[in-house]
């Protein structure tokens, strides 16, 4: 089957997701549109195919173990001159990120690995562009803030031209589905005398 190159990331929902990716775009970053927007929880990392479906049974149960939690972006940071990385903060809701991506990338588990540098919960909007480009987006976005509550994560996949896909979304909450209501109709009809 080969090796593919899989994420784990938390969605940034409608109507932010689109404009940071066209705020990214406008900075001269080419890559923006192939990179749907989101804060990562398992970075890049290449897989043998045939690992996915262990991988997915993994990512269920730690959602399982997750509960919905507020998320909320404000204002600008940056990884320079470490990494030449301009980003929205995650001013609400990091702790979860990071136990989550704690969860996800549990040694005895199937996507276990090593970090290149600590993690860090961000929304990234500029990433190896140039100086003054990179200068811009940390300006332009200073005041930038958004909110909503995260409901779970999702795996995503790179693909030959270099574009993230969603393979598939992993709701908060128990596996199990929860008993469904009786129909009427089975209950029977109370009789007429």
């Amino acid at each position: 089957m080969g090796t593919v190159t899989i994420g784990v990331s938390i969605a940034v929902p409608e109507p932010h997701g689109s404009l940071l990716q066209e705020r990214r775009a406008g900075f001269g970053d080419r890559a923006a549109h192939g990179i749907p927007t989101h804060v990562t929880l398992i970075p890049p990392t290449e897989v043998d195919g045939a690992t996915v479906p262990a991988i997915e049974k993994h990512l269920a149960e730690v959602a399982a173990q997750g509960r919905a939690f507020p998320m909320r972006l404000a204002g600008t940071g940056t990884f320079r001159p470490l990494s030449p990385v301009v980003y929205v903060r995650v001013a609400e809701g990091g702790s979860a990120c990071t136990w989550l991506q704690q969860e996800l990338r549990d040694p005895e588990g199937p996507v276990a690995r090593e970090l290149q540098f600590p993690y860090h919960p961000h929304v990234t909007v500029a990433h190896g562009i140039d100086e003054a480009a990179m200068d811009r987006a940390y300006a332009e976005l200073a005041e930038y803030e958004a909110a909503w509550t995260c409901h779970g994560f999702a795996l995503y996949e790179q693909g030959a031209d270099a574009v993230w896909r969603r393979l598939r979304d992993f709701p908060f909450g128990p596996l199990t589905v929860p008993p469904q209501a009786t129909h009427p109709a089975s209950q029977g009809t109370p009789s007429r005398r």
